[in-house]
C-alpha cells in the first residue's frame, strides 16, 4: 500500500502543451509601495474587492480536495483555501464562486481573467512558473505520482507494463513523468491520454487500460468513489514529487502577496496553536508574535492591502492548516491519511511559514 512518507525524487519538466496559453495581457502600476499589475493596470485584489466575490478555479471532482456533492456544496482542502482567501479579503468565506476546470483549461481561465486564482491540485514546476507565467503560493499538499492497478492484475511494478496500456489525463505533468519513468525503466507501454479525468478513469474501469496514473492523493480520492474500491490497489511506486498549491497570474504582486500570506497564515496559525475554537481567546494573548499575527498590534494587514485582522477572519472561517487537513484528508475524514511530509516542520514535516512581522 501507499507510503505517504516516502515521496521521492523530482522531475521538473516542460508542460509544452500549456505554454501557448500562458502569456497574460497585463499592465503595471504601483500602489502604496506595492507593485500591482493586472488587467487594465488594476490589481486582481482591487477587482475582487469591487466585485465582492472571489472566483476560485477548482477541480470539483476530487474528494478531500475539491468536490461538489448532490446539493451543490463544495468541500475539500482546496476549497477551504478559497474560503480562507475570501474571508481575509472580503470578510465572508461564503463570497466564493467556484469554477470547475479540467487540466487543459485551467491556465487559460487564469490568464484570461476568468478566475482570480486556482486552488486545484496544480503542481509547481519551473516551466509553469516562468514560461507559462504563473505565481505559485505556498504548497498546501506535498504529493507524488503513483500508479493504480486492478488488485488481481499481478502487476507489481512499472516493468510489468511492457506491452500494456496506461491511462493518464492530458495536459498534466503526470503524462510527462510517466513517459520519463517508462523510458528510464526500458518499458514500451501504450500511453492513452484523455482530456478530462472522468474519461481517463472510466477507460480504466472499463478495462481499456491496465493501469491508471495520477497524483497519489487523487488516485485514492477517486478510488473511494469506485463501485468496488477494494478491487484496486496503488503500487509502491513514486514517479515524481508533486508540490500542489494555489496559483495566481504573474506580474500582480499585490494579489499574489494576499494569496501567499493567507496560505502561510494557516500554517503559522497551527504552529501558534490558534484554532477556530480559540481564536477569540488568543486575541488576549500576551505573546507579541501572536498579537502581531492576529492584528492586535503593529498593523501587518496594511502592507498587503487588507485589514489587520485578516488572519482572524481566515481562521474563524476554516481553522488552521492542521484543522483543514484533518477535516478533509486526515483523521476526521474517510481517508485518514497520515500527515507525513504535510506535517509542521516542528513535527518532522515540510510545512513552514516565514515570520509574520
Amino acid at each position: 500500500m501507499l507510503k505517504w512518507g516516502s515521496l521521492v525524487t523530482a522531475t521538473l519538466v516542460l508542460a509544452v502543451s500549456l505554454t501557448s496559453c500562458a502569456t497574460p495581457n497585463t499592465n503595471s502600476s504601483t500602489e502604496g509601495g506595492r507593485s500591482a499589475t493586472a488587467s487594465g493596470g488594476k490589481s486582481r485584489l482591487d477587482i475582487v474587492k469591487e466585485r465582492g466575490e472571489l472566483i476560485c478555479g477548482v477541480d470539483g471532482k476530487i474528494p478531500g480536495f475539491s468536490f461538489v456533492d448532490e446539493t451543490g456544496e463544495y468541500s475539500g482542502l482546496d476549497v477551504d483555501v478559497c474560503k480562507a482567501v475570501a474571508a481575509a479579503v472580503l470578510g465572508d468565506a461564503s463570497k466564493v464562486q467556484y469554477r470547475p476546470l479540467d487540466s487543459t483549461e485551467r491556465f487559460t481561465a487564469l490568464s484570461g481573467g476568468e478566475v482570480d486564482m486556482l486552488s486545484r491540485n496544480t503542481t509547481w514546476t519551473l516551466s509553469r512558473d516562468t514560461s507559462v507565467g504563473l505565481e505559485f503560493a505556498p504548497t498546501t499538499f506535498f504529493d507524488g505520482q503513483g500508479m493504480m492497478v486492478p488488485t488481481n492484475s499481478n502487476i507489481a511494478d512499472l516493468k510489468a507494463f511492457q506491452g500494456k496500456s496506461i491511462c493518464v489525463e492530458a495536459g498534466t505533468t503526470t503524462e510527462l513523468n510517466l513517459t520519463d519513468n517508462l523510458r528510464k525503466a526500458g518499458v514500451e507501454a501504450e500511453i492513452s491520454t484523455f482530456q478530462q479525468a472522468d474519461q481517463a478513469y472510466n477507460a480504466y474501469l472499463e478495462g481499456r487500460c491496465q493501469g491508471m496514473t495520477s497524483d497519489k492523493s487523487q488516485l485514492l480520492a477517486r478510488r473511494s468513489k469506485f463501485p468496488n474500491p477494494d478491487e484496486h490497489i496503488l503500487l509502491d511506486v513514486t514517479m515524481s514529487k508533486e508540490p500542489l498549491g494555489p496559483v495566481t497570474i504573474n506580474n500582480d504582486s499585490a494579489w499574489f502577496d494576499v494569496v501567499k500570506w493567507v496560505t502561510y497564515g494557516l500554517i503559522e496559525a497551527e504552529e501558534f496553536g490558534i484554532m477556530q475554537a480559540n481564536v477569540e481567546e488568543m486575541l488576549e494573548s500576551d505573546d507579541p508574535n501572536i498579537r502581531r499575527f492576529l492584528g492586535v498590534e503593529q498593523g501587518l494587514g496594511e502592507g498587503i492591502g487588507l485589514e489587520d485582522d485578516f488572519m482572524v477572519k481566515a481562521i474563524e472561517a476554516v481553522g488552521n492548516y492542521g484543522e483543514v487537513y484533518d477535516r478533509n484528508l486526515g483523521e476526521q475524514s474517510t481517508f485518514n491519511l497520515p500527515r507525513g511530509q504535510n506535517d509542521l516542520w516542528t513535527n518532522g514535516g515540510l510545512m513552514y511559514s516565514p515570520p509574520f512581522r
